[in-house]
């Protein structure tokens, strides 16, 4: 395990706004003479960081989180082995500005195991090689990614690179605005209304559009693409990719919760809140959790996913067209897999694109954490999607049996290590690969997530929501909400550090936040629209409240209750 000292992630302008960001709120506790309780719905990280930085303003908030984790879709648990079980695979940037900052504040920099700062990616016409964008030290952003791509000679022709390049020159100049704009396209459109060459696509954009996303590039919109590389492109280790040191509700969530805890806030587990109730304007009267309590706070904030939201709106906000508009936004599914190996496979300490049609990206975390680390066997986890015609997948895999999407993925390995997966009968797709290794699959977890990050399809960007909502005394945090980081960790992080600045700003600075502007269509949808009945979150556990978990019957059973669509067929 060669891990890489930690780069200067500190020297670029959304790390000082992220900084500036963090520092108003202890600036404004001396200010704050009349601290107010804060009731947060969800102990994700949007919910952690917004209750961090409440207390670090003088506030004094609750967390509610409904599971006995805590961590949302970074939540992980143990298996009954003691082997860990992750929701998904998770990378630190060094272009995660506010993560960055988070990190520093909780003094906790040195769980981050930084990697070599080069993409990784799985050749596909030559089984079992490798290609690389390798950043020089020393070359500052965007030319040390220019040259990364420059450098490589076996991904694209020089006259490809040359002709990817002017359709993204609007992004370095024009910056946000030409980003925005192209929210309309997908990756496909925008590559062909500009002249890209077509395998681009296949190269790099199948890639990127999966990791970012979990969806194939003609799903993806292009904001998110150019999102990605602006930020890439415009810091020297934006690229640069750290692996935490162990599971995320240890290392990452812990932390969090012992600084609310410390500066007068609570974290309560499995308290899953029942109903809003709202007083005759509307505003929010308190929180009917499933016990029969009811939660009283001076102010309200969910951060809670989109799609859980929705089952609970109230029915006094169901003909508001800022509510109306979540209508346009749902999560996407996607599956992360655990497969142990009875040997070490020849890997590589980093993570790989594999740009395989089923899966996404993947690591050998016995390499790449210390908490995983095994110098006889290896652990792949990998990301595997598209995985439902939900995502634009071929086939329904949520819905497929745990040793049908196994043996798939066998056979995708045997292809990535020809010569290292054994042909296995119990996986017969390894067969038909003609592998001739040794190491065999000896355990294996498959963790679904019927509804991820926020499906970032053409159109919808428009549609997310300011963290000031026309409530009073509710506010939104979440990944989903309006912010120029979208659905990520980062964006999750941000969300709640923004939802805290709105319930500052208007309780201690007398600052009332905007409210993003709501496209017309929604608005005129509203009038004359009846109140809807919220109803409700059904169920028990991750699937219920939004997060990922095996799938036994139960869950299949709850799905099929309350997401029919996850259903369809391809």
């Amino acid at each position: 395990m060669a891990d890489f000292p930690k780069p200067n992630v500190e020297n670029t302008d959304n790390y000082r706004i992220g900084e500036a960001l963090s520092s108003k709120f202890p600036s404004l506790k001396s200010q704050n003479s009349s601290p107010k309780t804060v009731a947060i719905i969800g102990g994700g990280l949007s919910g952690l960081s917004c209750a961090k930085y409440l207390t670090d303003a003088g506030h004094v908030p609750t967390v509610y989180e409904a599971r006995n984790v805590l961590g949302g879709k970074v939540s992980a648990w143990q298996d009954a082995d003691g082997d860990w079980i992750e929701t998904g695979l998770h990378i630190f940037f060094g272009a995660y500005p506010n993560m960055m900052n988070l990190f520093a504040e909780l003094g906790i920099h040195d769980r981050l195991q930084w990697k070599v700062h080069k993409m990784i990616f799985a050749m596909q016409q030559l089984p079992g090689e490798f290609t690389t964008f390798d950043f020089i030290p020393g070359i500052p952003a965007p030319f040390n990614f220019g040259l990364a791509i420059l450098m490589n000679q076996k991904m694209l022709t020089f006259a490809e690179k040359l002709q990817t390049a002017p359709p993204l020159l609007p992004m370095l100049i024009e910056g946000q605005s030409f980003i925005d704009a192209q929210d309309e396209l997908s990756v496909t459109q925008f590559m062909r209304k500009y002249g890209m060459p077509e395998r681009i696509n296949e190269e790099v954009f199948v890639a990127m559009a999966k990791a970012l996303d979990f969806i194939d590039p003609d799903k993806l919109s292009m904001t998110v693409v150019l999102t990605a590389m602006n930020r890439f492109l415009n810091e020297d280790n934006g690229l640069q990719m750290a692996f935490l040191d162990g599971n995320q509700p240890d290392r990452l969530c812990e932390p969090m919760k012992q600084h609310i805890e410390k500066a007068g806030g609570k974290v309560v587990m499995e308290s899953p809140v029942k109903e809003i109730c709202l007083n005759d304007d509307g505003t929010v009267k308190g929180l009917l959790m499933r016990t029969g309590e009811i939660v009283v706070a001076d102010h309200y904030v969910s951060a809670m996913p989109v799609d859980i939201f929705k089952r609970m709106t109230p029915a006094k906000w169901s003909t508001m067209p800022y509510f109306r508009q979540f209508d346009e936004l749902e999560g996407i599914p996607v599956i992360n897999l655990h497969m142990w190996f009875d040997s070490k496979l020849d890997g590589i300490d980093h993570l790989c694109f594999s740009r395989s049609p089923l899966l996404s990206v993947y690591a050998d975390m016995s390499r790449s954490c210390k908490e995983y680390y095994d110098e006889e066997k290896s652990m792949i986890e990998l990301v595997f999607a598209p995985c439902s015609p939900l995502a634009g997948g071929k086939k329904n895999w949520i819905m497929a049996s745990d040793e049908e999407i196994i043996d798939a993925t066998m056979g995708e390995l045997s292809r990535l290590f020809p010569l290292e997966i054994a042909q296995d009968d119990k996986w017969p797709a390894t067969a038909k690969q003609g592998s001739s290794g040794k190491a065999k699959l000896t355990k294996f977890v498959v963790v679904k997530v019927p509804r991820s990050v926020y499906a970032a399809i053409p159109g919808r960007n428009k549609y997310r929501p300011s963290q000031t909502t026309p409530i009073d005394n509710f506010t939104l945090a979440g990944d989903w909400t309006s912010q120029k980081f979208l659905g990520s960790m980062e964006g999750a992080v941000l969300g709640g550090k923004l939802a805290a600045e709105v319930i500052v700003d208007k309780t201690i600075l007398g600052k009332v936040g905007e409210i993003k502007e709501i496209q017309k269509s929604i608005v005129d949808k509203c009038v004359g629209l009846s109140e809807v009945q919220p109803v409700g979150v059904k169920g028990e556990g991750a699937i219920a409240f939004g997060g990922g978990a095996t799938f036994g019957e139960s869950n299949k059973k709850l799905l099929e209750e309350t997401d029919a669509a996850q259903f369809t067929a391809a």
